[in-house]
């Protein structure tokens, strides 16, 4: 049987990442969490050692096959391992919230009082086009590409602060509609059980699903001030119902079927578009209204120019207090969570890492990937050297940054030479000469820091 070998250094970083993740799960109590929500057992390996040994599997180079499979010195069989992931009687979702709020209020800690936490809700695709036999596959729409796809939905919502993004909880859909679902559920459960709950669940809209994960959230004590979604939930009906917890902030379509009151009409959103008096020149914010939704309260809309096209985009905002500005910054953090499912499917094994047909096994893994994301989150913010974890958690920083220190040098400069500029004309050979110069610099200063720190 082949072995993995790893040079010294590598050696050295797997076992940094053991270390972290060891205190990770006993600074959290991972495992006091666990046998709160029914996930033990009776005999054999303990759920804790189980849970350490799947959360590390990314970290350490291998999947279930490498590190469990064929790997002659791990100390249980992979029947052990698929027999704690397909329990129908464990409450992951219990589980995960209860985790992600203790991290979540951590974080919250480290954040200035002045800065607005969120709550976010998306969804990604789960695709398994290979498969045939797994419980609940299911031929689902992708929204963002426009085309079906033979797998699963995964509706997400998570915490943020801006800076970190924490998973609080989700739902692995199916379809609602029988026609489309290649298999349906074959398990025979109890239906008082948390698996028979997941299954009634997985064949439900996802629309019915949102209100109750945000109230689940709020009650376990996270503490948020926005709620942000994208315009495949920006609909009146599923506004008005989250506005009550928690003020929504959203994009919404272009479409004649959705109607808002504005000069005492009911008007489309291309018809107060073209009705509003648009700001000159380049400004990135158009024009704003405050329009009356079907429940009879009020919204803003705020209308920003797509930078893709030449065309425009409209937020709403059920808060119309906040000034435009504040809208669009809010906006702006939904990007947290499409930067985490990007890195859930590259880096942490979300689509590939399980191949199993057992629906309670597909739950239990996403709440694994879930928590390997925690642990990210929570090194990230903890330590200001992104390499702690090796190659994959610099990577996953790298994705999670905001601007690079050269990008914001550039602009700088570029705000100089115009200030400059106004005092008089500034030959364009000058110009581009000081650009080169500074950002030349800069180049070099870095490229003599990353040979002191490969040298180190």
């Amino acid at each position: 049987m082949q072995t993995t070998r790893f040079n010294n250094t590598e050696q050295e970083n797997l076992a940094l990442a053991e270390s972290k993740i060891a205190t990770f799960f006993k600074k959290y109590k991972v495992g006091v969490i666990a046998g709160r929500c029914g996930i033990t057992k009776t005999k054999g390996v303990s759920p804790l050692e189980l849970l350490i040994t799947l959360v590390s599997l990314p970290f350490l180079g291998q999947n279930i096959y490498r590190g469990v499979v064929t790997n002659t010195r791990c100390e249980f069989s992979k029947d052990v391992v698929y027999d704690f992931l397909g329990s129908d009687r464990f409450s992951w979702r219990r589980f995960l919230l209860q985790l992600a709020v203790s991290i979540a209020l951590f974080l919250d800690k480290l954040t200035k009082v002045d800065r607005d936490s969120v709550l976010i809700l998306d969804d990604t695709s789960i695709e398994r086009p290979r498969s045939k036999k797994v419980e609940l596959l299911a031929r689902v729409f992708d929204h963002c590409e426009q085309r079906f796809f033979k797998g699963f939905r995964m509706l997400t919502l998570a915490w943020s602060d801006g800076a970190s993004l924490a998973p609080l909880d989700f739902a692995l859909l199916s379809s609602a509609n029988p026609c489309n679902r290649y298999q349906e559920a074959d398990k025979t459960i109890d239906r008082r059980s948390c698996g028979a709950a997941r299954r009634r669940e997985a064949v439900t809209k996802s629309t019915a699903m949102l209100a109750p994960m945000v109230r689940r959230a709020l009650a376990a004590g996270v503490r948020a001030r926005y709620l942000l979604m994208d315009s495949w939930f920006g609909l009146p009906a599923i506004i008005s119902d989250l506005r009550a917890l928690l003020p929504v902030i959203c994009m919404v379509k272009r479409t004649p079927k959705v109607l808002y009151g504005f000069s005492g009409k009911r008007c489309t959103l291309d018809g107060i578009y073209r009705q509003l008096r648009k700001r000159r020149g380049r400004a990135k914010v158009l024009a704003s209204v405050v329009v009356t939704m079907n429940d009879g309260q009020s919204a803003r809309l705020v209308f920003v120019r797509d930078r893709r096209k030449r065309d425009w985009l409209a937020l709403l905002s059920t808060d119309t207090s906040l000034a435009e500005a504040d809208v669009v910054r809010l906006y702006g953090k939904r990007w947290d969570i499409e930067v985490f499912f990007r890195t859930s499917k590259q880096f942490l094994c979300l689509e590939k890492g399980c191949q199993a047909r057992d629906f309670d096994v597909l739950v239990a893994h996403a709440t694994i990937v879930l928590m390997r994301y925690l642990f990210l989150s929570l090194e990230q913010r903890r330590n200001a050297d992104p390499r702690t974890l090796g190659t994959l958690f610099h990577a996953c920083c790298e994705e999670m940054r905001d601007l690079s220190y050269v990008e914001s040098l550039q602009r700088i400069v570029e705000l100089a030479l115009v200030r400059m500029g106004q005092a008089g004309p500034l030959p364009e050979d000058f110009r581009q000469g000081l650009m080169e110069a500074i950002l030349g610099q800069a180049l070099n200063f870095f490229g003599l820091r990353a040979q002191v720190y490969q040298r180190t």
